[in-house]
């Protein structure tokens, strides 16, 4: 599971190196780097992307929403391995949607992570420590430890 947040430099090959602890769910499948929703990128582990690009080729095509999904998703997407020394290697054209340029902050997501820029992050991370509106967002989400 991609727990935690860590800020790690991009060399300027576009290389950036993945934690530790996330490296050991990437090493045997690769992973799949694409866009995300919130002018960021997500690392989904090849298993997790399969499943999703599965349940996104169902949508139907007449949608408009859903052909916009497959193009986000699909065309923005890369395949990148971890290399010996713990690193994957960030397209050009995905740090430009990301605004990466040096460092990057490195978000775990339960079954993937993302990447941000910093300043991007920083004001994410603002949002989420608003109290007011964050909870009243998530009140019609069940999060209850129930079954």
């Amino acid at each position: 599971m991609f727990l935690g947040r860590y800020q790690h430099t991009i060399d300027d090959k576009g290389r950036l190196t993945i934690p530790a602890r996330y490296r050991e769910y990437l090493a045997d499948q690769g992973a799949y780097i694409t866009q995300g929703f919130d002018q960021n990128l997500v690392v989904y582990p090849a298993e997790i992307f399969r499943r999703i690009s599965q349940r996104v080729s169902r949508i139907s095509m007449t949608d408009p929403n859903a052909r916009m999904l497959r193009r986000l998703i699909f065309s923005t997407a890369e395949l990148v391995n971890v290399d010996r020394i713990g690193r994957i290697l960030i397209p050009q054209f995905l740090r430009e949607a990301g605004k990466l340029d040096g460092d990057a902050v490195i978000i775990g997501m339960g079954d993937y992570f993302e990447i941000w820029s910093p300043e991007l992050w920083t004001g994410q991370s603002a949002l989420m420590q608003d109290n007011g509106p964050t909870a009243m967002s998530f009140l019609d989400l069940d999060l209850s430890t129930g079954e």
